[in-house]
Order: C-alpha cells, then structure tokens, then sequence
C-alpha cells in the first residue's frame, strides 16, 4: 500500500504542513504514526482531495467531516446522498452571494456616475483655481527672473 509524508501530501495538494495538522486536529484526516512521523494513507490523500474541494466551494469544516465521515458509517450512497444535497444548497447560497454583489456593484456604479455628473455641473472647484493661480505665480516669478538676467 503506498503511503505518504507530511512533507508529500503538503507538496502535492499546495498546503502547508501546518494545515495538515489543523485537519488532523478537526478529526479530518487520520494518519498513522511511525515514530514521531505521520503515515499518510492512500485514503487520506483521497480525503485531503476532497476537504480541498469542498473549502474551494464553500462548505465549512463541519459540512465537509459530515460527508467524509458519512461514507465511514453508511457507504458510498449515503454519502453521494449527503453530497448532492449539500451541493445544491450551496449552489443556492452562492447564487445569492453572486446576485448581492451584483446589486452591490451597480449600487457603487450608480454612485460614481451620480457623482461625476454633480462634479461636472459644478465646473472646477476651488483647488482648480488654487492651484492655477499658484502655477501662475510660479511662471511670473520665471518671466521676472529671466527678465532680470537679460
């Protein structure tokens, strides 16, 4: 049976050593021990692939060991069971997060294009006529100079 090192699982999957660990902690994964080393199993690599997925979706820890465990306890079909309605649901949340932030972006859209419109009614502002004024200040103090020097 082929196994696997905390430095292998972590090299492949793109993850620290430390997160495997976490995961170890949360009752996710279940390595053997050689020594003070941890023996990562073929199941475990399996089961690291699909709590990598399912945090890339959404789920949280808790609905992920629900799968995972789910396939210890009652097979492969209550597990796809679990799986599909856990999809769905997500599915679902993630089209509402999807259709708030487009609400939100035409809100920010909206605001800008509000704003831009009243800053052209009411023409340059007084930094405009500062800053024009100093430039013009800056150039009549070359002229004189130059002036000066002729």
């Amino acid at each position: 049976m082929k196994t696997y090192t905390i430095s292998e699982l972590a090299r492949e999957f793109d993850v620290t050593p430390r997160a495997l660990r976490f995961y170890e902690d949360k009752d996710l994964l279940h390595p053997t021990r050689d020594g003070l080393n941890r023996v990562y199993s073929t199941r475990d690599r399996a089961r690291l692939k699909l709590i990598l997925q399912g945090k890339s979706v959404g789920f949280s820890l808790s609905d992920i060991r629900e799968i995972l465990d789910l396939y210890s306890l009652e097979g492969h079909r209550a597990q796809l069971k679990l799986s599909i309605k856990k999809s769905r649901d997500q599915i679902r949340n993630l089209e509402k997060q999807r259709n708030d932030l487009e609400e939100a972006l035409e809100t920010l859209r909206n605001g800008i294009k509000w704003s831009e419109e009243k800053l052209a009614e009411m023409g340059p502002g007084a930094e405009v006529e500062q800053s024009a004024r100093a430039y013009e200040k800056v150039a009549r103090a070359g002229l004189d100079g130059d002036v000066a020097h002729s």
